[in-house]
């Protein structure tokens, strides 16, 4: 009976992963203004919650495997619970900053342990149906989140947007204690040991770090935007926040849409020449960036770098999980982990650095896309190529 709920459930879940960040950016200037701090203080509640997911997906994986999917969910839920109650009440910006950081701690359960509870639950075209549904699902979420938080903002305040996020938190907890079974068939004692082995092979692999870095850049690039975005758009263009939020909306909705049909795209063109095409549109964004003195241009460079990333980004990343076939969940960990690790670093420079011209985030966009390059060159020259040939 509760199968029945599990996709549901999943769902749920992984919505509070992605809506917590999106949905916080549009009060980045009035929590400045409260709280008292510079703007760049603000924006490292975004590098705390990453830093903090970053370390969580590193253990919740082998967990997982050694104590149970349900067990691990709720403990991890209850952890992002006890994170979004922070934020909520935080007098300080250091207190906004460690709830932020134990928020990115329970928000890591669900990206991590969702992604098994799905192998475990169903055969290959059945999880590729419901991954479809998942990512139009989120994209949609994600495209909305700013709009309802500048509306929360407005109306209630900036508390207002985290206690949203707190609701919708400890309703997901409820709900997976409620209905969320397990799935894991069989659990393994867990060995330390092992599990550092299994590490080691990932980590001293260049070929699975650089197929490992080229996503995950991409998507730093999004997050170091998300953090400087409300100071360039309400402050440098002088933008109200409805039309900042639509912005920022315009951004995440070009990406959305491009990566429904990257499937078609990939299919139409082959890998090779479809990891090409998203590369070379990815570097014209990264240029355009360069020349960005208005709200329009700045959107526009990245949606053309949202339709790059959609194009080339799947198809390196799910392949960076097949270098290693028999270590496929600590490889997903790993990845996550890695991934955070970049976003933490990228969104620190973007804030630390932001001077309020956008030339400061373009010349963070034009070295990343260098390192994405130069990792995608390293990956032709590999045997990498042959994962992703038809």
């Amino acid at each position: 009976m509760m199968a029945r709920y599990l996709p549901f459930l999943l769902i749920v879940a992984l919505v509070n992963s992605c809506i917590e960040l999106e949905i916080s950016a549009p009060s980045f200037l009035d929590i400045a203004k409260q709280l008292q701090v510079p703007d760049s203080m603000v924006g490292l509640t975004i590098t705390y919650n990453l830093f903090g997911f970053c370390l969580a997906a590193l253990i919740y994986g082998p967990l997982s495997e050694s104590y149970g999917r349900r067990k691990i969910m709720l403990i991890g839920n209850l952890i992002l619970v006890i994170g979004a109650i922070g934020c909520v009440f935080a007098s300080s910006i250091e207190e906004l900053l460690i709830a932020r950081f134990i928020q990115g701690v329970g928000a890591a359960t669900s990206a991590v342990v969702v992604s098994a509870i799905i192998a475990d639950s169903y055969n290959i075209d059945k999880a590729t149906q419901l991954y479809g549904v998942m990512n139009a699902i989120f994209t949609t979420i994600m495209a909305l989140a700013p709009i309802i938080g500048g509306f929360i903002n407005k109306e209630i305040g900036w508390r207002g947007n985290y206690a949203f996020v707190a609701v919708i938190c400890l309703t997901s907890l409820i709900l997976l204690c409620f209905f969320l079974p397990e799935t894991l068939k069989k659990q393994t004692p867990l060995a330390i040991k092992s599990i550092f082995v299994d590490y080691k092979t990932l980590l001293t692999n260049p070929i699975f770090l650089s197929a490992s870095a080229v996503p995950s850049l991409c998507y730093g690039v999004y997050m170091a935007f998300i953090a400087i975005s409300p100071f360039l758009y309400m402050q440098t263009f002088k933008l109200g926040m409805l039309s900042y939020t639509l912005h920022q909306g315009v951004v995440i909705a070009v990406f959305a849409i491009v990566s429904l049909g990257s499937g078609q795209i990939i299919k139409k063109l082959g890998t090779i020449n479809a990891i090409y095409l998203g590369l070379v549109l990815y570097i014209i964004g990264s240029i355009v960036a360069l020349f960005a003195n208005s709200p329009y241009v700045t959107t526009f460079s990245l949606s053309i770098c949202g339709i790059g990333s959609a194009i080339f980004y799947p198809i390196i990343f799910v392949r960076s999980i097949e270098i290693f076939p028999e270590l496929k969940g600590t490889a997903s960990s790993a990845i996550m982990s890695m991934r955070y690790v970049l976003c933490s670093a990228l969104t620190w420079i973007a804030s630390y650095s932001y001077d309020g011209t956008p030339a400061t985030f373009a010349h963070v966009i034009i070295v990343t896309t260098l390192f994405i390059v130069l990792f995608t060159a390293y990956l032709k020259n590999s045997v990498f190529f042959h994962l992703v040939k038809p």
